[in-house]
């Protein structure tokens, strides 16, 4: 089988090979925002990619391209939200008001529907292309929840189309138990995964001294305590319970079909 499971890089015959071994496919999804001077602006979109390429190689199945925007610039995002939010527009020579409400075309529920509405149409592109299982892996955070909204209007479509089933994964919820520090900004664990995936991503030389506030940067692990080692551990560990959760779907679609079980997460361990 062809080891290549980037959607857009392969030709028919590697497409029709690597579905019709594993009809699922990963649609990793994220945001362009600041994480801190040491990381690179797409680095939540860039894991997404990361652990959904290595769920693929693991488990079978293909990867769509990533997408990095379309998301509501109003909700949980550095640049709008974060308490110093001004000082990153400064560090980014930008006007802080760019990103208040009165500079967008849609308010802020109009940007939370049309973004669902997207990732919706996504889940049905991909179920015309022949996949069984469609899943959502978010490196935004606060994605989570409006892929899960996505996958459920998906899901209670299929209750009359009999299709491809969805769900909607991030990395450190898997971890949660196991990792105290796990699911940070631009914290340990996230800059951890950047230097896993690409060791050039990453400049520690920036950043201040360790216990000295960084602008944008939080979590329970220090980004100066970051290391390539411990980002590629848990990437490995988020995707094999990834692969487990989404191989029971495609095994036992029908047993996700009842009300309240659509996203119903564990069933593999039973």
């Amino acid at each position: 089988m062809t080891k290549e499971v980037r959607y857009q890089l392969l030709r028919p015959a590697g497409i029709v090979e690597r579905r019709e071994a594993c009809p699922v496919v990963y649609i990793p999804i994220g945001v362009l925002e600041w994480h801190g001077l040491h990381n690179p602006v797409g680095a939540d979109t860039l894991q997404a990619e990361h652990l959904s390429i290595l769920c693929a190689q693991i488990g079978g199945g293909l990867v769509f391209p990533p997408l990095y925007y379309g998301e509501s610039r109003l909700e949980s995002l550095m640049e709008s939200n974060a308490a110093d939010r001004e000082e990153i527009a400064k560090l980014m020579h930008l006007d802080p008001e760019n990103f208040s409400p009165e500079r967008f075309i849609y308010n802020e529920t109009e940007q939370f529907e049309n973004y669902q509405r997207l990732l919706a149409h996504i889940l049905n592109q991909a179920e015309t292309l022949g996949f069984e299982v469609g899943v959502f892996i978010a490196g935004h955070y606060p994605l989570i929840d409006h892929a899960r909204a996505a996958a459920l209007l998906h899901n209670k479509r299929r209750r009359r189309t009999g299709n491809m089933l969805a769900w909607a994964a991030v990395d450190y919820l898997p971890l949660a138990d196991k990792y105290e520090c796990a699911g940070d900004h631009a914290g340990g664990w996230e800059t951890s995964h950047c230097m896993a995936i690409d060791p050039s991503l990453v400049d520690l030389s920036v950043l201040k001294p360790k216990g000295e506030k960084l602008t944008g940067a939080h979590g329970l692990m220090e980004p100066q305590d970051a290391s390539a080692e411990f980002g590629k551990k848990t990437f490995e560990e988020a995707a094999e319970i990834i692969v487990k959760e989404t191989l029971h779907r495609l095994k036992n679609r029908q047993a996700y079909d009842q009300h309240g079980m659509y996203l119903t997460e564990g069933l593999w361990k039973k």
